[in-house]
């Protein structure tokens, strides 16, 4: 996932670990505002200043470039043809990797591959892609 052409979230296809991966489904892209729970703020350490409600969630220049789904496709059957099918687009370059470090280190609250509250055993797909 990209925002402004800078990578902030990787998901990749683990389905041989058994991460649920949408093959046969179609995917969808939304936002919402949160109430700050604390798993999602360092047990509390990120507050919420309620004096600047209301919040509001918008796009801008909002941009989404997939194949559409359908009731008859069961999948994207783009063969090779669309650019997300081409060998370069199949994992991140290493000015990417950077950036989406960058992302992490200075926004990322909460990574699950780092909770051992939650999930006491590291989860494979997070051993495999060096999320750790």
């Amino acid at each position: 996932f990209m925002v402004d052409d800078v990578p902030i979230r990787v998901f990749k296809n683990n389905r041989d670990l058994g991460v649920k991966f949408p093959f046969d489904q179609p995917m969808k892209l939304y936002s919402s505002l949160w109430n700050a729970d604390d798993w999602a703020t360092r047990g509390g350490q990120e507050k919420t200043d309620w004096s600047k409600a209301p919040f509001v969630a918008s796009y801008k220049g909002f941009h989404i470039d997939g194949c559409e789904a359908s009731v008859q496709a069961r999948f994207c059957d783009t063969q090779g043809k669309r650019w997300w099918d081409q060998k370069g687009f199949q994992d991140l370059d290493s000015y990417q990797w950077r950036r989406l470090r960058w992302v992490r280190d200075r926004y990322t609250i909460y990574n699950y591959c780092n909770d051992r509250s939650r999930y006491p055993t590291t989860p494979l797909e997070c051993k495999r892609d060096g999320d750790i």
